[in-house]
């Protein structure tokens, strides 16, 4: 404290846990905020420490990847809700990406924004680093390659409700292993489990939770979708865009020094609804790719790779009236479209890039 005075800046502080202890001290010497800045590539081993020795002393700030927003230089800080307000608000300052499949198969790692770094070795740089040391760090994995099945595995189910049995069997292990591998995916910020909306009127909803992986440069690198043409013409373009557009939203929660835990969830039926469009009858799945709620209402958000949305597409969001005590807000669904369109009365079309 003597040779460097606050305010002081230190990174990677979880590797060195015994500096939270005269953090703390000095911090209820001062009282005064500001004094440090701690950071640290490891969110699980941080947040411990935080937790043991800072708690109530310390404002969090969670720092993703690069949102589009800040990749294309737009000032724009709110956080996602298909609103009319939102999307005036957005218009001032969206920019459309020239091929938004570039901006989906790059990722959102500073590094690869500032032309120096090839794609697939950063990855592959990216991968090594983070099973051979950071998952040593977080838990006692013997089996690194196994845990780099995973990985892999993982990747492949990107956007999917989580079928810990099938991931299993996949890589030959049990499933609980599975489970504290995925658990550790989570800590360190890789994935996302995006827990399912509970209401008990919604007795026939999916309990399991969603995975999404936090980058989709990770996703197209793990499954071998080398470049954005294969990618935006691929069997993986869906879940993929659907993993950028819910990874974008969580962004722009954190971005704004929300925790997006408390706003977004999911819903999906057992049951399937039977609709008719262009005289022919079909079944879909009750599904709503994201829930927001806020302020006791919730906005339902369903995700489309396609260029040209649906009303169809939102045959899911009526559900939503069954739950007590809360009200239906504005839908949309997100998707590739040029511009923003009413799809029916309380249903827009929104692109992503206003995201």
């Amino acid at each position: 404290m003597t040779l460097n005075p606050p305010p002081v800046t230190i990174d990677e502080v979880q590797r060195a846990k015994e500096l939270f202890r005269y953090i703390k001290i000095k911090c209820d010497e001062s009282g005064e905020k500001g004094v440090f800045c701690l950071s640290g590539s490891q969110p699980f081993h941080l947040m411990q420490n935080v937790s043991e020795s800072l708690s109530g002393r310390i404002g969090i700030l969670e720092l993703s990847g690069l949102s589009m927003r800040e990749s294309c230089g737009d000032p724009f800080n709110r956080h996602f809700l298909p609103t009319l307000e939102y999307v005036a608000q957005r218009r001032k300052t969206g920019k459309k990406p020239e091929n938004i499949w570039e901006v989906i198969h790059r990722g959102g790692y500073p590094e690869l924004w500032n032309g120096q770094k090839e794609w697939s070795a950063f990855y592959a740089d990216y991968v090594r680093t983070y099973v051979e040391r950071d998952v040593r760090d977080l838990a006692a994995v013997q089996d690194l390659n196994a845990f780099r099945q995973l990985l892999i595995a993982a990747a492949a189910r990107t956007g999917q409700v989580i079928n810990y049995s099938a991931i299993a069997s996949e890589i030959g292990k049990d499933v609980g292993t599975v489970k504290s591998w995925i658990s550790i995916l989570e800590a360190s910020g890789i994935v996302y489990l995006l827990e399912p909306y509970t209401s008990g009127l919604l007795k026939r909803a999916i309990r399991s939770p969603k995975l999404y992986f936090r980058d989709t440069g990770l996703v197209c690198y793990l499954t071998r979708w080398l470049t954005a043409e294969n990618l935006a013409y691929g069997a993986m373009s869906g879940p993929v865009f659907e993993t950028f557009a819910v990874s974008e939203i969580l962004k722009s929660f954190s971005n704004e020094g929300l925790d997006c835990r408390h706003f977004v969830s999911y819903y999906r039926g057992r049951d399937r609804k039977k609709v008719k469009e262009d005289g022919e009858t079909r079944e879909l799945e009750m599904e709503i790719d994201l829930i927001i709620e806020e302020n006791g209402v919730l906005y339902p958000v369903e995700i489309k790779k396609s260029t040209q949305a649906k009303a169809i597409m939102a045959s899911a969001f009526p559900v939503l009236d069954q739950v007590p005590g809360k009200t239906r807000g504005m839908g949309a669904v997100v998707c590739n479209c040029p511009d923003v369109g009413a799809l029916r009365e309380n249903v827009l079309q929104i692109p992503v890039w206003y995201i």
